[in-house]
């Protein structure tokens, strides 16, 4: 497995284990409906949050959710509407950010709740 897959996987494990670790019930990990993927699914409180991880090996170039296009946003949000009509989810939704990034031995989490809004179409 080349190295960049191996440092993204180990990043969805250290957001999985943070949005554990901060009272999250996690529904899904890598969620698919054809060729959209939402990284995790989970529920806070009332809300169904859908969260996109993105992990870097530095951030000198670009920060981590800066690396969410517009394009990138529109996907995640066809994807969560697919989701929300699957499981027939009537509540609030939230999109969230989490940016991993190697810090010494261990790891910096950046949690951006509410990082994006669903496009008006």
């Amino acid at each position: 497995m080349a190295d960049h897959n191996e440092l993204g996987n180990e990043g969805e494990i250290r957001a999985q284990n943070y949005l554990l670790e901060n009272g999250y019930k996690l529904l899904h990990t890598n969620w698919k409906c054809g060729k959209l993927e939402l990284d995790i699914v989970a529920r806070k409180d009332d809300w169904l949050v859908v969260v996109e991880v993105k992990t870097r090996s530095t951030d000198t170039f670009e920060h981590p959710q800066e690396a969410i296009t517009n394009r990138k946003i529109k996907n995640i949000v066809n994807a969560a509407h697919e989701y929300i009509h699957q499981y027939d989810w009537t509540g609030e939704t939230r999109f969230d950010v989490i940016a991993v990034m190697p810090y010494g031995q261990s790891y910096k989490i950046e949690h951006i709740e509410d990082a994006f809004l669903a496009p008006v179409n």
